[in-house]
């Protein structure tokens, strides 16, 4: 059978026109000019076709063919991706490095999983064994921390005829299956179109924490395992330095990071610092349970677009395995911007800002892939996918369509403050706009282990938002004029942003902070609060309160590693609460 071909019939940077493409269809991968420059097809008209093209198309012109693959764009899944650094498509960065230098090679073309290195395979079934699509097969190690369960593809059911143990490669048969259509073969690799959610049994209601260790994310505006977020903020307010800071410590099982359009040097950070970092529960590289994305701001823009699909979709193979899984998208403005360039150049009708009137239906698409689940198969199995995009609003505006769009589709909004961050308040997560619609069905699983835990949060948080107002006055006519218990209202709220809300990224204690750490400290502090309103409601001065060196001990508590440290501050501390109220009843009698 000859190869089909169309020509091309004219060029607009990342966008051909193509004609001569009769039976082809939206989403088909296709192969640009005489360099064969990987694309897909957008739109369709008749026999022409548009595809963006993920490649420069620098030197591409009209009349080279185009040559159809009548395959949809796909993601390789099997053993091998973890500890892997993609680009926007699924090329293996490192691996094209060594063949071509460190400069990608236009029309380079090397598979996302080696095809020659060889995984031990250990089956869990037998011959005669009957299979449903998503039931495991086989268990391989990939790494210390991740077990690789081969899946049976979706909506492929039958009897196991044949299944071996040792070592194989992705492209040799594991095992034969008889379907109704007949007998095939297994192998540890499969695919799946990246625009297309993988199928799930039933999805579930989110009950636990994914936990981060940052203390103004797992305390104060917490995320469930299967949830959604989006992180906006302008430039230099720690976006990347926060996505970081997840992508490290979440207690997901594999993490997802995609760095999409964003300054090639941050990434460069991303891929110098993952294969050095210990995971604080195992001892373990944190590189042995990440993928990493890579597709910055000065590669092609149509791969921009779409590695947010790919990185997806591996996150929902490796659910679909029963893990939880934490997928982070550093930045979605870029990737908007992405779409923003290829609807400009199709001269499409523009919507806000110059960006396509799909905007809001492609963030729901990518969002909605996020959620809990019973899988596939026939064993039950539980997994999730968490879905984290940074939101880079120009001059930081919040107004800005993708940030107001993604607000429609998360439920979790960590709104970064310049404010907070020119006066060096890191993470600088505002606690006034910031919200997260999690915190009732959460509240379960922390007042389990921490009682007071939902009790110190509201309270702290009414006494942040009182401080604000306060501060306004205290703008006007002085903190020194303020009454006593405003003033203590100002002082609790220095040591609650102070010794609570800021988290040192780089600092090798306070990096991470254990859940019993954050309620521990929050409890003393807010018991500090609550005390002192005692003693200033009884006649004690506010300049005393201040004048005890010991509560400076409150902003240190991070910086301590043990339960029995942080206890010996608020010991002394009570120690002179005490001291002060007999002093206070001397003077009165």
């Amino acid at each position: 059978m000859s190869e089909e071909i169309g020509i091309i019939d004219k060029v607009s940077g990342p966008v051909v026109w193509a004609s001569k493409m009769a039976g082809a269809e939206i989403g088909e991968v296709v192969h640009v000019g005489e360099g064969k420059f990987i694309g897909e097809i957008i739109r369709l008209a008749k026999d022409t076709a548009v595809i963006q093209v993920y490649e420069s198309t620098s030197g591409v012109k009209p009349g080279e063919p185009v040559y159809r693959t009548k395959k949809p764009l796909r993601a390789e899944l099997g053993p091998g991706l973890i500890s892997s650094v993609y680009d926007g498509i699924q090329r293996p960065l490192e691996v094209i490095r060594e063949k071509t230098g460190y400069t990608i090679t236009r029309g380079v073309s090397i598979p996302a999983l080696l095809r020659d290195k060889k995984w031990f395979f250990t089956p869990t079934v037998k011959e005669g064994d009957k299979v449903l699509g998503g039931d495991i097969l086989g268990v391989v190690e990939e790494t210390s921390l991740v077990q690789h369960f081969i899946l049976l593809p979706p909506f492929m059911k039958g009897e196991i005829k044949e299944i071996n143990e040792g070592e194989f490669t992705v492209k040799d048969p594991i095992g034969v299956i008889q379907t109704k259509e007949g007998r095939k073969n297994l192998y540890m690799k499969q695919e799946w179109p990246v625009r297309i959610p993988r199928p799930v049994k039933e999805r579930l209601r989110l009950v636990e924490p994914l936990l981060t260790g940052q203390r103004i994310i797992d305390t104060v505006f917490p995320i469930p395992k299967g949830g959604t977020a989006a992180i906006p903020g302008g430039f230099g307010t720690g976006k990347t330095v926060m996505l970081h800071q997840i992508a490290k410590w979440a207690d997901a099982k594999v993490i997802i990071y995609i760095g999409c359009g964003e300054r090639g040097n941050e990434m460069t950070d991303v891929l110098k610092e993952f294969p050095e970092l210990t995971d604080p529960k195992t001892g373990e590289k944190l590189i042995k349970r990440t993928i990493l994305i890579a597709n910055t701001s000065n590669m092609p823009v149509a791969a921009r677009e779409a590695s947010i699909y790919m990185g997806v979709t591996l996150g929902e193979y490796y659910r679909d395995q029963g893990y939880d899984v934490a997928v982070v998208a550093d930045s979605t403005s870029r990737w908007a911007e992405a779409l923003r360039e290829i609807s400009g150049r199709l001269e499409e009708m523009p919507a806000e800002r110059g960006y396509p009137a799909y905007l809001p239906t492609r963030l729901a698409e990518f969002y909605e892939r996020a959620g809990r689940a019973i899988l596939l198969g026939s064993q039950q199995r539980l997994g999730s996918v968490t879905i984290m995009g940074a939101v880079s609003p120009p001059g930081g505006d919040f107004s800005e369509p993708v940030t107001q769009h993604t607000k429609r589709f998360i439920s979790v909004f960590w709104a970064l403050d310049k404010d907070l961050a020119f006066r060096r308040h890191f993470p600088a997560i505002n606690w006034i706009t910031s919200y997260s619609q999690y915190v009732e069905i959460l509240k379960d699983w922390w007042v389990k282990q921490f009682p007071n835990w939902y009790r110190d949060r509201e309270e702290m948080l009414s006494l942040l938002t009182e401080a604000s107002r306060v501060e306004e006055i205290a703008k006007i006519i002085g903190e020194s004029a303020l009454p006593d218990d405003q003033q203590l209202t100002l002082l609790a709220a220095y040591l609650i942003k102070e010794g609570f809300l800021t988290q040192n990224a780089f600092s090798e204690v306070d990096s991470y902070c254990f859940p019993w750490k954050q309620s521990k400290m929050l409890s003393i502090i807010m018991e500090f609060y609550r005390e002192a309103k005692k003693l200033i409601s009884k006649g004690v001065s506010i300049d005393d309160l201040r004048g005890l060196r010991e509560i400076m001990g409150l902003v240190r508590m991070k910086e301590k590693k043990t339960s029995e440290e942080i206890d010996e501050i608020w010991r002394k501390i009570k120690d002179k609460l005490e001291q002060l109220a007999k002093k206070e009843v001397e003077v009165i009698l």
